[in-house]
């Protein structure tokens, strides 16, 4: 017959295993020492083992196999009080799970400092992560994927989704130090980029198909994620425009340099939060947008003055 311990006969046990003896245990469990002691007899007969040595002039020692038993129930416990944690955040309204879409113009400093806060904040909240181009961010909301997206905005309207906006960002045409374009020390022109290979994130999506934004080469190599990209570039294989955050450390170490190409539009555009009209965010996704607006609101000053210009 299998034995079948009860969470009762656990929690006493690791009552008097921490506190020493069955008197102490009795008091932390409010508890009579005689209920106590019958507890960890039962248990005992449960499992086949004895868990403490007894003797008239010692205290209660735990055995080899109760040393190992209290490994195992510990465990249970925690598991038990993470549980009863979760079920009565559900009953308050807090999400079990929240799946999110991030754009990767998103900067990863910001995420991470934020998903750190969340995590001590929500430890119950499981969280679900998808990355990539604003498309897969738009097409993860609209098929119920995620509850909640970061991104850009949309070139047409859609009245399924409402844009909270959180803060802004901007993209920064880059090479590598020996790239051909980075060498002329005047102004690029169109010519000048024409025949150079442009490396472009294509959306996986299909949301902008047929549409390119920034796009001036004849030539382009076109990648999944703005992360690859990076490394084409710093590697040489060619030219293109990368989130000025993403670029930040690579141009202050001068493993990239900023292309003084004016065609490019550099300008500043807004970033946002994002979520489906019909579904309203849950509390812990309102507190997310929260922590990103402030995030964005604290780096602002900070990455203006560091950003290096053009030289």
């Amino acid at each position: 017959m299998q034995p079948h311990p009860t969470l009762d006969q656990l929690q006493v046990f690791l009552a008097v295993a921490e506190q020493g003896s069955f008197s102490g245990a009795a008091r932390k469990l409010h508890r009579t020492q005689s209920v106590v002691s019958y507890t960890i007899s039962n248990l005992e007969e449960q499992l086949g083992v004895e868990l403490f040595t007894r003797t008239a002039a010692r205290r209660p020692q735990l055995t080899d196999a109760g040393t190992s038993v209290l490994e195992d129930a510990r465990r249970m416990l925690s598991n038990l009080d993470v549980l009863r944690a979760r079920v009565r955040a559900m009953s308050e309204g807090l999400e079990a799970e929240l799946c999110v879409a991030l754009s990767g113009i998103v900067p990863s400093e910001i995420v991470v400092t934020v998903l750190q806060a969340f995590r001590s904040r929500y430890p119950t909240v499981s969280l679900n992560v998808t990355v990539g181009t604003l498309g897969v961010v738009v097409d993860a909301l609209m098929s119920g994927k995620a509850a909640l997206g970061f991104g850009g905005a949309l070139s047409t309207p859609n009245d399924r989704l409402a844009f909270d906006r959180i803060g802004h960002t901007a993209m920064v045409p880059v090479a590598a130090p020996d790239h051909p374009l980075a060498q002329p020390a005047r102004a690029l022109t169109l010519e000048d980029v024409r025949d150079q290979t442009q490396i472009i994130v294509s959306d996986a999506s299909g949301l902008t198909k047929g549409r390119d934004f920034n796009v001036f080469s004849l030539k382009t190599w076109r990648v999944s994620d703005h992360v690859t990209k990076l490394l084409f570039i710093r590697g040489g294989l060619g030219w293109g425009g990368l989130p000025a955050s993403l670029v930040r450390e690579d141009l202050e170490r001068g493993r990239l340099r900023v292309l003084p190409f004016a065609a490019f539009d550099q300008r500043e555009f807004a970033l946002y939060a994002i979520h489906n009209s019909a579904q309203p965010p849950g509390p812990a996704a309102r507190w997310l947008i929260d922590a990103f607006r402030a995030g964005f609101a604290g780096s602002a000053h900070q990455n203006s003055e560091r950003m290096p210009s053009v030289k």
